[in-house]
């Protein structure tokens, strides 16, 4: 273990736009997300390419990523010499998967200055662009990312079949290569143990249901990404309504389940629910990462119920953040072993939420 001095001032926490606590429907829909798979014409796809073959295209992908005209300014990083740890806070922050950061040929990712537009380079495609919109905001991240994707085709030779679309290295992703996602926080739903009627709703129609990650993730702190799974065969706009009346659909479902969850004899055990997480959170000495998720779901179902008032949404997912151990570690300025990480969590959280010591 290595250990540094903590700096007096800590820089400015930037929560990401994924993040931000604002937009519609916001208090449930935490963010949108535009993701296209693309791939470039005369290199082999990801399974196929070689290491040189890899940091060929990284370096010719750069090239026309630093010309004028797209959005940005683009801050391009080289995840070659990126350590381990940031590497896993750009996975918290979203801007990079977990396949992306556990790669070892040439890759790395594009960011705007709000992290609302992040493109990763050398995952299982060549390109994956991603855009945010924070809350339910699906029709203007798709158009925004539209015109992204415009400007990419001008600059970069993408994969393309008459027959089947763009191409991509799995299946699943040909046609559009459009995946539509939405982060819901669904405490409501869980609490009352309707979870599995309505993940099991959303993939009968063929949506995918993951956790706070992604594909392969739990659903974390409540938190659960809808999907499309389909693009061969649909196009945008008709991906986007499939996703659309889903996810309106969920949303519903659980503002009805939280309403019943705050009336009558249900209040009380709500109540004392959201108060034990308050209570854990403000007397625990150690924290793991699964633990201070649940607690700090419950608080934030609290604070948007009008349950609890000594803090904001803006702490809460400041909260949120700097509990997983990326942001954690980076924050304190110290490598620290996973106990250790536990310790830390307790305290920083009551910090962060003002909780008395």
């Amino acid at each position: 273990m290595s250990k540094s001095r903590r700096p007096d001032k800590q820089p400015e926490f930037r929560p990401g736009t994924w993040l931000a606590g604002n937009g519609p429907e916001s208090d449930i829909a935490i963010c949108t997300r535009v993701r296209l798979a693309r791939n470039l014409q005369g290199y082999p796809f990801s399974p196929r390419l070689g290491d040189a073959e890899a940091k060929e295209l990284y370096e010719f992908v750069v090239k026309r990523l630093q010309q004028p005209g797209l959005p940005g300014p683009l801050l391009i990083t080289d995840l070659g010499p990126v350590e381990e740890l940031d590497r896993t806070v750009l996975v918290e922050r979203h801007l990079i998967s977990r396949e992306l950061a556990n790669g070892k040929r040439p890759s790395g990712v594009a960011v705007d200055a709000d992290e609302s537009i992040a493109i990763m380079i050398n995952e299982e495609d060549h390109l994956r662009v991603q855009v945010f919109a924070a809350g339910l905001q699906l029709e203007g991240a798709w158009r925004r990312a539209e015109r992204l994707d415009d400007a990419l085709m001008q600059r970069l030779p993408m994969a393309w079949s008459e027959e089947f679309g763009f191409l991509t290295s799995c299946p699943t992703n040909t046609g559009t290569g459009l995946r539509l996602s939405v982060m819901l926080h669904l405490p409501g739903l869980v609490w009352s143990e309707d979870i599995d009627k309505a993940t099991n709703a959303a993939q009968k129609i063929h949506l995918a249901v993951r956790g706070l990650y992604g594909e392969g993730s739990r659903a974390l702190g409540d938190f659960y990404q809808v999907s499309n799974q389909v693009t061969l065969g649909r196009d945008e706009g008709q991906i986007q309504s499939d996703v659309l009346l889903a996810v309106g659909r969920i949303v519903q479902w659980e503002r009805e389940v939280r309403t019943a969850l705050l009336q009558r004899t249900a209040r009380i055990r709500t109540l004392d629910r959201v108060h034990r997480a308050l209570g854990t959170l403000e007397r625990a000495q150690i924290l793991t990462s699964e633990e201070a998720l649940g607690c700090l779901s419950a608080v934030r179902f609290g604070v948007e119920e009008e349950l609890v008032s000594e803090f904001d949404i803006a702490a809460v997912n400041r909260a949120l953040l700097l509990s997983q151990p990326g942001h954690l570690q980076r924050h304190t300025r110290e490598l620290l072993k996973p106990e250790e990480r536990d310790q830390r969590r307790a305290q920083l959280l009551r910090e962060v939420l003002g909780l008395r010591q």
